[in-house]
């Protein structure tokens, strides 16, 4: 949570705020100042609860929502606006976040507005609860708000959102003074408070009900047995401040020094979430210290616990352990903590990637050689830790490229995350996320002025563009890796973007261009004498020929592709060459040749042992002595087709059920 408000230790618990709730449930069946009486709103009721960080707006927000499920039976989605350390979100990126949960797929470097459209759409038939947390200001939360008004979204800021019609905030101040106790005492038991109550009630005055601090001082207490509620009280007021600062400033000094040091450096966390890796890579110490030091800071109030059993810092204390950290702690330790932590961080990710190799493999045996507290037992652990890690990781990229004095590790970083999700969920799955990490290495690759890099993220980019449909994007993007390609001097980029700017040209159907292109990138091949490249694209140069009705040059092509995969003994190539020679004979209205060709091509087909391929072409071969006039051997091609695609669907049922036994 963004606020841990009202938790004790190891229960999640809610104290007070009836009002409030009760305030909030009869604003949502309250007719808005611009709607007609008996007529629906067009949108989803939109609620705000306000307040100050530590004044528990969250933990509110979460009750609400959870008290709602039988009016919501869709579910409560969640998307926190502001990063622990105060930087807004990008609403793109809580566009993400939320399609992710809604089970929506995105599609890969969409923008901004294509995203929250998808989220509105998604939301747009739902009964469900959809809490924006932290939000910064209007612009941030609305494109989120769905044209649903069976929908009911919850809002948490600092203030109100002027500029979302007809919203009335919830404004929280502290807790009344009985819930404070109640909270209190959840921590310290009710025996200390019971025998002096007056100052359990003097000790909640001085942390203003705020929740947070209530927290912070009930953590301090239970640390402490012997120490009374009047003394506690006291060394508050002692202290200047806000109710929360000074909660916070005993509750850090009463840490020892490496406790308080382990603390501080869990500011620096991703998201503010740690586990036991992340807390002894920041601190230098060993898992199994870091991960009983977090367990007694759950204890304390200072963490809480999710479910994916990562620790979180609450968001009103980041920027607290911020600003001690800059104070006591040297920039040279701060940035070697980030380092540990992003080292640690692609030894994990490397382990995660390498768990789904083959077993004898040398990853295998690399993986074998790491700490045990580094391995995973199987590729299923891999994939459920990558899994729940994901939003962590890709935070852990954008903050080591914006930190931009760590860019080794930050590349490393990236290069290890795109592969084990690519390991794990195939590029395709995938695509959304390894976007965002190719748009990283530009970054780097750009800042650094890493020519070769800064290529094969233009590259890799520009695949995804193409996929997506945004050819003219994935042209530009090709364009410049050819420059960049250039000023590398690498054969192999140049060569790529070349052809592939062929395939963009193609794609919009200049058959012009995209031959001139394809002819640049044989040329290139034929100079380095790269033979599989040559055979590829005198076939791409032999389609665009064929489309734009060149069919003496194409027919060339075609046959050089396929002399090119002779050689190669690439026998599918030969054949699949051969039967685009045959189609294009055909074309040019030269059936007997076509008919030798495509006999050629089938017999290779057959060499080959590839059925569907020999079928096809068979069908193809009927087609071509239809139009000759022999409806007999016509016949006799066609029942050849139908045997060998039987055979096909035989040999998979066979395949399939040897598959289940």
């Amino acid at each position: 949570m963004t606020d841990q408000a009202v938790a004790a230790p190891g229960s999640r618990q809610f104290f007070g705020r009836q009002r409030e709730l009760k305030a909030l449930r009869a604003d949502i069946e309250r007719t808005g100042l611009d709607t007609l009486t008996g007529r629906k709103v067009p949108r989803a009721r939109v609620l705000l609860i306000a307040g100050k960080p530590g004044s528990g707006r969250t933990a509110l927000a979460e009750e609400l929502a959870a008290s709602l499920g039988d009016r919501y039976p869709d579910g409560v989605f969640r998307a926190r606006l502001t990063e622990p350390g105060g930087e807004p979100v990008p609403t793109g990126r809580a566009a993400q976040e939320l399609l992710a949960a809604l089970g929506v797929a995105e599609p890969p470097g969409a923008a901004e507005d294509e995203l929250t459209e998808l989220v509105r759409g998604a939301l747009g038939a739902r009964r469900a609860v959809l809490v924006l947390d932290d939000a910064v200001d209007a612009e941030q939360a609305d494109p989120l708000i769905p044209d649903n008004p069976d929908a009911l979204v919850v809002g948490v800021s600092r203030g109100p959102l002027t500029g979302i019609p007809d919203v009335r905030p919830c404004t929280l101040g502290g807790l009344d003074p009985k819930s404070a106790i109640e909270l209190l005492t959840a921590f310290t038991g009710s025996v200390r408070v019971t025998v002096d109550p007056q100052a359990a009630e003097s000790l909640v005055e001085e942390c203003g009900g705020l929740p947070g601090a209530v927290v912070l001082a009930g953590g301090w207490l239970s640390a402490r047995p012997k120490a009374s509620v009047a003394d506690l009280a006291k060394r508050l007021r002692a202290l200047s401040g806000d109710p929360l600062s000074r909660a916070f400033h005993l509750a850090h000094e009463g840490l020892d020094r490496p406790a308080a040091r382990i603390l501080r450096f869990l500011s620096l966390a991703p998201l503010g979430r740690a586990d036991a890796h992340t807390a002894s890579a920041l601190a230098g110490c060993s898992v199994s210290a870091a991960g009983t030091t977090l367990a007694d800071f759950a204890a304390l109030g200072l963490v809480s616990v999710g479910e994916d059993g990562q620790y979180e810092v609450p968001g009103h204390l980041v920027p607290l352990l911020r600003a001690q950290l800059e104070e006591r702690d040297r920039p040279a330790e701060v940035q070697l903590a980030r380092a540990r932590m992003l080292e640690r961080t692609v030894r994990l990710l490397q382990s995660c990637r390498a768990v789904t190799e083959p077993e004898g493999s040398s990853a295998r045996r690399k993986l074998a050689g790491l700490p045990r507290a580094l391995r995973f037992p199987n590729e299923a652990a891999g994939a459920a830790w990558l899994n729940s890690r994901q939003p962590v990781l890709l935070a852990s990229a954008r903050l080591a490229v914006a930190d931009g004095e760590l860019d080794t590790l930050a590349r490393r970083l990236v290069a290890s995350l795109v592969r084990a999700l690519a390991a794990h969920r195939g590029a395709e799955e995938a695509a959304p996320e390894l976007y965002g990490l190719h748009r990283l290495v530009l970054d780097v690759a750009e800042r650094r002025g890493l020519h070769r890099e800064r290529a094969a993220a233009l590259l890799n980019l520009a695949d995804l563009d193409a996929r997506t449909g945004r050819t003219k994007d994935a042209l530009l993007r090709y364009r410049s890796a050819l420059d960049a390609g250039r000023e590398a001097n690498d054969p192999y980029a140049i060569g790529r973007a070349m052809e592939s700017v062929g395939g963009a040209y193609q794609e919009l159907g200049d058959w012009q261009r995209a031959g001139d292109w394809y002819g640049r990138a044989l040329a290139q091949r034929l100079a380095r004498d790269e033979r599989a490249d040559q055979a590829r694209l005198y076939a791409r140069l032999g389609a665009v020929q064929t489309y734009a009705g060149r069919y003496g040059e194409a027919l060339r092509n075609w046959r050089a592709a396929a002399a090119g995969y002779r050689r190669l003994a690439d026998l599918p190539g030969h054949a699949r060459a051969l039967s685009e020679a045959a189609r294009v004979q055909e074309y040019a209205g030269r059936p007997e040749e076509s008919l030798r060709t495509c006999e050629e091509a089938v017999e290779c087909a057959r060499r080959a042992q590839d059925t569907r391929l020999q079928a096809a072409l068979q069908l193809r071969l009927a087609d071509t002595l239809d139009r000759l006039g022999d409806p007999a051997a016509a016949g006799l091609h066609r029942a050849a087709a139908d045997r060998l695609l039987e055979s096909e669907a035989v040999a998979y049922e066979i395949r399939s059920g040897s598959e289940k036994d």
